[in-house]
């Protein structure tokens, strides 16, 4: 049973959100649903299988058990007083095979959710790939292979038709760069494979998959669609660090913007990796699917990446190594106290930096904050979390988007991320972002100190909007 109201109020950090900046939460699919056995296997599933590969053993079941606990994490949202939640959909519980025989269990589960979410006045705001690709299509090729987009494509068109006519917007991909990366460069995500070949083709075959999905969408009569980017200013810390950071930009960055953008791949990232493959799976005729208009951008933002010459930097962040980036010169990472659990630096002026980039780079494209938040120490005395340094860190970005707001950046939204505490991928369960307490034994959830604030300040909110 939900703890709701009984924790102790956070400290009054003041802060006047407008009315008409939209406030919400995240979660994905993957993290918190849980009910592995109602729905076919993912990659993940997978990788958590892998000797070592989640740090403390962690599998997706029960995670938050949210599939039969649903009713109860709506209510806790209502009780918070969010615009709109972002959830994301499960591609292998709609489709158990990743194609073929759509699961009407599955697709009942997320009707579920939309009405309970308009029924609370909440908007649902839909992701339909947040990592958990179907475990049969990886093994037919996976994102390096091309019929995946198209394959991505049906999905997308069985869920808009479904569901189309309640979401109030879409994401389609969900941080390409992670899945892309992460997943078929450094092999620290599903499917675990290591590379740098493979992880290029993956990156395109991500966004074309988003512009398949747009298409099929658009056709089935879904509004508001978009994509949700991981944009990362690339900072050279150290003077010879410049050209490593402007690599690693390329692929964090310029990759994806240029592609939304109809410019294509980037020319200077193909010469750089050119040994490692010869882009012959770029088509000229993909870049208009591409590129199609977008009706809103996404930006994942927790921190900065300060790029330095091997030797002069630290340890890095979680993700932060030249692993990850294929092609890139010899770099390590120097991240500046304080830091989060995760080994993040915080810095609120950088969200201002890159929603800047955002903006100059597809002009007139409103901007969400779609993913912020930390992993930090919570204090737990019984039904009490108390956490001041997400508070603050919440806080502080939320500064951030009001202060790019006001340098004319188009940002319409900031979701905290994350609703609950969750599976943080292969980091298990050794890493809390919620703003909810899910209790490791019973799965109980306790609002912390955090969640309390931003129930106050969107309370505030609401007392000051004009009749």
């Amino acid at each position: 049973m939900s703890s709701v109201g009984s924790g102790t109020e956070a400290e009054p950090y003041e802060l006047d959100l407008p009315a008409d900046l939209e406030i919400g939460t995240a979660t994905s699919a993957w993290q918190i649903e849980g009910a592995v056995a109602e729905r076919g296997r993912s990659i993940w599933d997978d990788f958590a299988l892998r000797p070592g590969a989640i740090k403390d053993g962690t599998t997706g079941e029960p995670a938050c058990d949210h599939v039969h606990r649903v009713d109860e994490d709506l209510n806790v949202m209502k009780w918070l007083g969010i615009d709109a939640y972002r959830f994301s959909i499960s591609w292998p519980r709609v489709l158990p095979d990743g194609t073929g025989d759509v699961s009407t269990d599955g697709l009942s589960f997320y009707d579920k959710l939309v009405d309970g979410l308009l029924e609370r006045g909440i908007k649902p705001v839909a992701t339909l790939f947040h990592w958990d690709l179907p475990s049969s299509l990886e093994a037919a090729g996976g994102w390096p292979a091309r019929d995946t987009a198209e394959r991505f494509a049906d999905y997308a068109e069985i869920v808009g038709a479904k569901l189309a006519d309640r979401v109030d917007r879409w994401a389609t991909i969900n941080e390409p760069w992670c899945a892309a990366f992460l997943g078929y460069a450094a092999g620290w995500h599903a499917p675990g494979r290591q590379d740098d070949a493979a992880s290029l083709a993956a990156a395109y075959h991500l966004m074309l998959a988003h512009g398949l999905a747009t298409q099929r969408l658009r056709s089935v009569g879904a509004r508001n669609i978009g994509i949700a980017l991981n944009l990362i200013p690339q900072v050279p810390e150290t003077p010879g660090a410049a050209a490593a950071a402007h690599h690693l930009d390329l692929l964090q960055n310029q990759f994806w913007l240029d592609l939304l953008a109809g410019r294509g791949v980037p020319s200077e990232l193909m010469a750089a990796t050119r040994d490692i493959t010869d882009w012959s799976f770029v088509r000229t005729d993909d870049l208009p699917i591409i590129s199609a208009p977008i009706d809103w951008l996404g930006e994942n933002y927790y921190s900065i990446a300060r790029v330095a010459e091997v030797g002069a930097g630290g340890e890095g962040g979680n993700g932060q190594d030249a692993n990850a980036y294929p092609g890139a010169p010899a770099c390590s990472f120097a991240p500046r106290p304080p830091v989060t659990d995760m080994g993040w630096e915080i810095i609120p002026s950088g969200l201002v930096d890159i929603l800047k980039v955002a903006a100059a780079a597809l002009p007139g494209v409103p901007l969400w904050v779609t993913e912020n938040g930390a992993a930090v120490p919570d204090v737990v005395e019984g039904s009490h979390v108390i956490d001041p340094i997400r508070t603050e860190y919440l806080r502080s970005h939320l500064a951030a988007v009001l202060e790019a707001r006001e340098l004319g950046v188009p940002v319409r939204g900031y979701y905290a991320w994350s609703f609950l505490d969750n599976i943080e991928w292969a980091e298990g369960w050794t890493k809390r972002f919620g703003i909810v307490r899910v209790d490791p034994d019973t799965l109980d959830r306790y609002p912390k100190n955090s969640a309390f604030w931003l129930r106050d300040a969107l309370a505030r909110r609401k007392q000051n909007l004009p009749d």
